[in-house]
This record gives structure tokens, C-alpha cells and sequence, in this order.
């Protein structure tokens, strides 16, 4: 076929093109998978969660990050073994060299960053925003908004570094510290709130309209977005210092920090507020704030909520965009995804059509389905990777890497599929969306097949 070229997965930096300069030390890693993970999940979903597990929400967080851990493994050893920038869509490409594959899970990560964006478009316009400008305004309007701005900004060019990321995660951290610090004080010291009376008791109750093992799957199965955050980090092996000795360590208590946090949230959101109230709300964290300590400024906590939400949405929306203009210019999908901006340098036609996706999105769908749909593209993704380290096995390399147990790899690609399966309890209407979104992705396929007649690609361009 015309205008096909072979796929080089072991290119690497030369005098032409030297690659990117290996600058992050463990500790800034380390901040970036902690900050990268934190997020729109627990400051915007836990009530969400909560509404299907019922009052043992540290459960399905606790299974969750027990699959995470699994897949990590995985992540660890790709890492370590091909030690550049490309995450999933590199992996899955050098095990299976099927370029359609490799297309479906490159467009299924960047569809998962819109999602995310989507799903915390609808965070920032819910109770948080309430609290800091009062009522009266239309949500939808605020976080069509949102989109807007977060478009306005990738248009100009803002990216963000790993100094200012270590910002963003403290003042994120900063948040959580309150939860942590009001709530467990209320929870042993007494809340200041008389009409709170911590009730232990829920931690051990389900959801009363399913049965206990399908209520854990199914919030097990949304409360997986955290994960929304896991591959990004992935894509920084090519900039990290000595990663198949760093990744290992950042990685893995990067994950451990984080569910230690997320356990410990849930377990006091879950004493301190009925569930039917965590339910109905989008900004569960400051109901946990107001029952343990009333006197703390509401408004000031929203706030900072807001930016970690915000925060979340650009890195997304900016890796979206980004995979969008990749695929362009690897010619798999219509040339004109790729027109810059000159004064700018920005990919502005990938970054209106991401930005389009998410405005219709938000406009006709709840956080919780935006956030179940992101969570499923995830886990679908996390079983091919899953697959993909062992049929790596067969190639050796001349290095030394981090190798994971031969079941961890096989038990995360079963637990994967079966999250991401309608046997966890996912509607139908999940699988309608992402199918949605990957047809877009065909389309382009086809229509670019017919025009170019081009079908393969360098999957290492597909980097975030």
C-alpha cells in the first residue's frame, strides 16, 4: 500500500533527534504519580461511590487499588524494560504489532482523558462552585464554561512542569490534610457539630437494593477513575533518572501513599455523613468538613477543591488534544487534526474537536456515568497491557529489569476484564458511550484508509 512505513519501536535519540533530557530525581516522581492520581475521584466521586456500595466505602477503594497494584507490575516491568515515553500504546504495539490495536487502545486513552475532563467539568459547576458564588447560576452553563476556559488555555500553550506539579499536589495534599486532620478529630475528640453523631456501624452496611458482592463491584468498578491519572506517569520513563531503578520504588509508594489517603477519607466521610447525603452530592469532601468542624471557612475549602479539580481537567484535556495531533501527523487519521497554530504552536483543530467531545458529553451526561465510562476505557486498556507484558517475555533485552511474578500479570488481566465487563454490574448505557467515542476513532480510520490508504503508524509518536 502507498505511503506505509515500518514500525521502529527501538528508535532511539540521536544527534537529529536526542531525545528528552532525563531531569526527574525519585522524589519528583514521586510527586507527580501522588499528584496525578489525587484528584477529581476523591474530592467529587466519593459520594457517587458511596451511593452504590452503600456505607463500606473503603471497600471497593480498597479492591480497586488492589487491581492497580497488580497492573502496576505490569507497568513496572514495560517500564524497565523499554525505558522512553509512549505508555499502553507502545507496549501493546511491540506484543502484538497490529497497528488497528494499537490505534483502538491509543484512541481509548485519549477518549479516557476527555471523559475526565467532562467528568470534572461537572464537578467544578456542582456543590463546590455553589458554595463560593451562591445559587442562581445554571450548572451546565458553568461547566460548559469550564471546557471553554480549559480550551483557551491549551490553545495559548500552557504546559505543565514537574516543579509547578509539586504546587498543584501540595496544595491538593493541603485539602485532604483538612479532611483528615477535622475528621479524625471529630471522630475521637468529639465534633464540634451537634447534629453529627459519627455512626462506626456504616462501614460494615451495603447497599440494601443489591446484593453485597454486586454492590462492591459495581463501585469498585467507578471508583477506578482514580486510576485516571496511573498511565500519565508512564510517560514520564523517558525524562526520569535511571527509571528502571526509579520507577519501582515512585511507583509503588506513590500507590501506597494514595490508597492509604483514600482509605482513610473514606472511612471517615463515611462515619461523619449519612450515605443518602453523600449520594446526592458532588461535593461530598466539604459535607465532611462542615459536620467535623462547622467553624472552618467553607468557602475557603471549595476553593482549593476547585483547583485540584481544575488541575485534573487541564492535564487531561492537554493529553488528549496531544494523542489527537499524534494520530495526525502519523497519518492514521484526517492531516487536518494536525494544523498548528502558528503564533502559538498549538494543535488548534485537535484541541476545538477534544474540546466539542467534552462539551457535548457534559452537556447530556451525569459525573457518575462520565466517570463509570472513563473508568471502563481504563480498565480496558489496563487488560491488553496486562496481556502485552507476556507476550513481551519472548523478547529479551540486553539491560537489567524490574520482572513481575508470572501471576501478577495474569490476575490483573482476569480482574481487569472482569471490572470492565457487565458481570461487575455495568449498565449498558456505559458500554453505548465508550463504543460511541471509539466509533468517532474508526471513522477517522476509514475515512483516512480511503483517502491516504495508510493504515500504519510509529507508535512511539503516540506519547502523551
Amino acid at each position: 500500500m502507498a505511503n506505509e512505513t515500518t514500525v521502529s519501536p527501538d528508535a532511539s535519540g540521536g544527534p537529529e533527534n536526542p531525545g528528552l533530557k532525563r531531569v526527574m530525581g525519585p522524589k519528583l516522581l514521586l510527586f507527580f504519580v501522588i499528584g496525578d492520581i489525587l484528584g477529581t475521584t476523591i474530592y467529587s466521586l466519593t459520594g457517587k461511590v458511596a451511593g452504590k456500595v452503600g456505607g463500606a466505602l473503603w471497600v471497593p477503594f480498597l479492591v480497586a487499588f488492589v487491581v492497580a497494584f497488580l497492573t502496576a507490575f505490569s507497568y513496572l516491568e514495560l517500564v524497565g524494560k523499554y525505558p522512553k515515553a509512549g505508555g499502553a500504546p507502545l507496549y501493546v504495539h511491540r506484543a502484538f504489532g497490529i497497528h488497528f490495536l494499537t490505534f483502538l487502545i491509543a484512541f481509548a486513552v485519549m477518549s479516557s482523558g476527555i471523559t475526565s475532563a467532562a467528568s470534572a467539568a461537572q464537578a467544578f459547576s456542582g456543590d463546590y462552585m455553589e458554595e463560593v458564588i451562591g445559587t442562581g447560576v445554571p450548572s451546565w452553563g458553568i461547566a460548559i464554561g469550564f471546557v471553554l476556559l480549559l480550551a483557551a488555555i491549551n490553545l495559548r500553550g500552557v504546559s505543565e512542569s514537574v516543579k509547578m506539579n509539586i504546587v498543584l499536589t501540595c496544595i491538593e495534599l493541603g485539602g485532604l490534610a483538612i479532611v483528615i486532620a477535622t475528621g479524625l478529630f471529630a471522630l475521637f475528640g468529639g465534633s464540634s457539630n451537634p447534629d453529627v453523631t459519627p455512626d462506626p456501624s456504616r462501614l460494615l452496611e451495603f447497599n440494601p437494593d443489591s446484593s453485597p458482592l454486586l454492590a462492591i463491584t459495581s463501585a469498585t468498578a467507578l471508583a477506578f477513575f482514580a486510576m485516571v491519572g496511573f498511565e500519565d506517569s508512564v510517560n514520564m520513563a523517558e525524562e526520569t533518572k535511571d527509571p528502571a531503578k526509579t520507577f519501582p520504588r515512585a511507583l509503588l509508594l506513590g500507590l501506597g501513599v494514595t490508597a492509604l489517603i483514600y482509605l482513610v477519607i473514606a472511612v471517615i466521610t463515611s462515619t461523619l455523613v449519612p450515605t443518602d447525603e453523600l449520594a446526592a452530592s458532588d461535593g461530598p469532601l466539604l459535607l465532611v468538613v462542615q459536620a467535623a468542624a462547622p467553624w472552618f471557612p467553607a468557602v475557603l475549602f471549595s476553593a482549593i477543591a476547585l483547583f485540584a479539580v481544575t488541575n485534573t481537567a487541564l492535564i487531561n484535556m492537554l493529553m488528549a488534544s496531544r494523542l489527537l495531533y499524534g494520530m495526525a501527523n502519523e497519518k492514521i487519521i484526517p492531516k487536518q487534526f494536525g494544523s498548528v497554530y502558528r503564533k502559538r504552536q498549538t494543535p488548534w483543530v485537535s484541541i476545538l474537536f477534544t474540546s466539542i467531545i467534552a462539551i457535548a458529553l457534559v452537556s447530556t451526561l451525569e459525573i457518575e456515568n462520565l466517570g463509570s465510562t472513563t473508568s471502563l476505557l481504563l480498565l480496558t486498556v489496563f487488560a491488553v497491557v496486562n496481556v502485552a507484558v507476556l507476550v513481551l517475555r519472548k523478547e529479551k533485552v540486553e539491560h537489567e529489569h524490574f520482572r513481575a511474578p508470572t501471576w501478577v500479570p495474569v490476575l490483573g488481566a482476569i480482574t481487569c476484564a472482569f471490572f470492565a465487563s457487565p458481570f461487575s454490574g455495568r449498565p449498558a448505557t456505559e458500554y453505548v458511550i465508550m463504543g460511541l467515542l471509539l466509533g468517532v476513532g474508526v471513522l477517522f480510520w476509514v475515512v483516512n484508509y480511503f483517502v491516504t490508504g495508510r493504515t500504519r503508524f510509529n507508535a512511539e509518536s503516540l506519547q502523551k
